[in-house]
């Protein structure tokens, strides 16, 4: 059996992603294509941010049943903000070491679902050998401890000190390293990340260490964020070099593609930033939780901003009935905000301003298929989501599977009572202050920031994918199936 390599471009544009190729600065996902698959649109869960696509990609499910429900979100358990990592400032306002414990540990050993096998847990069970750079999602079955090879990890073990269950190889940030590659990432400095993932998968593909190779390469995201989501092509050239380099390392581009199956993709895409939504403004007659606001017992509200989405968390539970439309209302009034989503009893409630109010649950007797098959029972206007019926099939160009996200999002147990998606253009300052005006953002449920690309060869596709259908959460089932993994 071939090996895989299945390297994660984050915040991968198609149009930029085609734009590398066409020019030649992407000679390995060129070949890929050539020999296999191109598929851009690769839908994104929703809210459209890194750790829950992250975590949809590395375990095939979406935040319904994985349970990580944003960038930041609110613990109803701890009564406290969780926060992965949305800004430098944004992690001073609620705590440097408590951002940074909740993304190298609690993520993986506390909030990510126990119930839901990650790919390396299901291959690691398979006795396939396993390996990963950093990612944000590295649960596995093999334990490491906390790298003492240089001084600045030394330093970073006064805050990193247990051990953590990942792939049989696991290089995380300079933080785990399961080998002494002699590869350094400045503990995941951005613009060095990819360089790292790297250095790291050609060091292993030339030693033979690995069956399947998950390759993060986050530094395109970083770059589309600052640049814009135009300026992608550069970043993803950079990208494609150091998939080169494992290549090399594995005899060359053709004895790689021989030797290994392969899937690159995005876990969201990019659109571009104007300006800013004032959340904070739209609640002033609220107590808010959190720095500057209210303390936690006196909090009636917690604000989440996600970039391109945010979440309003009703905090005291006898009023939830009553704060919810209030919050819906409020949160309609907003400039920028394009789609307002809650529960309703047993169903889904969206309502656009200026388009209306759609209502659907999954089955029942009239139901309308989705481009997955899914059924949904639908009432209201369709306008709400630009969307539209015929043969009993339900389709929306504008917020592709849009029900399947939106139910997956609202049913999660970790998320909050309302969620805002933002129209194009518009973002959600973090908590830090800190925006991606003139550059490029994510999170919405519209198409300019859900839709990513997918090359894969060597792999098959899983039953029921096609035009319109294809889903972050099918990458771990081509992965599973390739080994023969449950």
């Amino acid at each position: 059996m071939t090996r895989l390599l299945l390297a994660v471009i984050d915040g991968c544009k198609p149009s930029m992603l085609e734009r590398a190729v066409q020019r030649g600065e992407a000679p390995v996902i060129a070949a890929v294509m050539e020999r296999g698959a191109y598929v851009p649109e690769l839908c994104a869960a929703f809210p459209s941010v890194t750790p829950v696509c992250a975590t949809a990609i590395a375990t095939g499910t979406l935040q319904d049943r994985h349970l990580i429900a944003g960038m930041n979100w609110w613990s109803r358990d701890e009564r406290r903000y969780v926060e992965y990592g949305s800004s430098f400032r944004a992690a001073r306002k609620l705590g440097i070491a408590r951002q940074l414990t909740d993304t190298v540990y609690n993520l993986n050993g506390a909030h990510l679902n126990p119930d839901v096998a990650t790919v390396y847990e299901s291959l690691d069970d398979a006795g396939v050998r396993t390996a990963g750079t950093t990612y944000l999602v590295y649960r596995g079955r093999h334990e490491h401890a906390v790298s003492r090879e240089t001084a600045l990890t030394r330093l970073a073990g006064t805050l990193f000190r247990k051990p953590v269950l990942g792939p049989r190889e696991l290089f995380y940030a300079d933080i785990f390293a399961s080998r002494q590659t002699g590869c350094r990432s400045q503990m995941g400095l951005p613009g060095i990340r990819d360089q790292h993932s790297g250095c790291v998968g050609a060091w292993l593909a030339a030693r033979d260490l690995y069956d399947f190779l998950l390759l993060s390469l986050p530094d395109n995201d970083t770059h589309s964020h600052k640049n814009g989501p135009h300026a992608q092509a550069t970043s993803i050239a950079a990208a494609d070099e150091q998939l080169l380099r494992v290549a090399e390392a594995a005899g060359g581009l053709d004895r790689f593609l021989e030797s290994h199956a392969v899937i690159i993709c995005a876990d969201h895409s990019h659109a571009a930033v104007e300006r800013t939504i004032d959340l904070r403004a739209a609640f002033d007659d609220w107590e808010v939780a959190g720095p500057g606001g209210s303390a936690t017992e006196d909090g009636e509200l917690a604000l989440c901003p996600n970039q391109r989405a945010a979440m309003v968390y009703g905090l005291v539970e006898e009023a939830r009935a009553t704060v919810v439309p209030r919050v819906v209302a409020a949160a309609a009034d907003v400039a920028g905000v394009d789609v307002v989503a809650w529960r309703d009893g047993d169903r889904a409630v969206v309502r656009s301003p200026g388009r209306g109010e759609l209502r659907f649950a999954p089955g029942g007797a009239d139901a309308v298929r989705d481009a997955r098959g899914g059924a949904w029972t639908v009432e209201g206007d369709l306008e709400a989501l630009a969307a539209s019926t015929s043969d009993g099939a339900f389709a929306s160009a504008d917020y592709p599977d849009a029900l399947r996200r939106i139910w997956a999002a609202l049913t999660c147990p970790t998320s909050g009572d309302v969620l805002l998606s933002a129209a194009p253009g518009y973002e959600f300052p973090d908590w830090g202050g800190a925006d991606h005006v003139g550059g490029g953002s994510h999170g919405s449920l519209h198409h300019s920031d859900s839709l990513g690309a997918l090359v894969f060869s060597g792999v098959d596709a899983p039953a029921g994918t096609g035009p319109g259908a294809w889903s972050i959460t099918d990458v771990a089932p081509m992965v599973r199936a390739h080994f023969g993994a449950a």
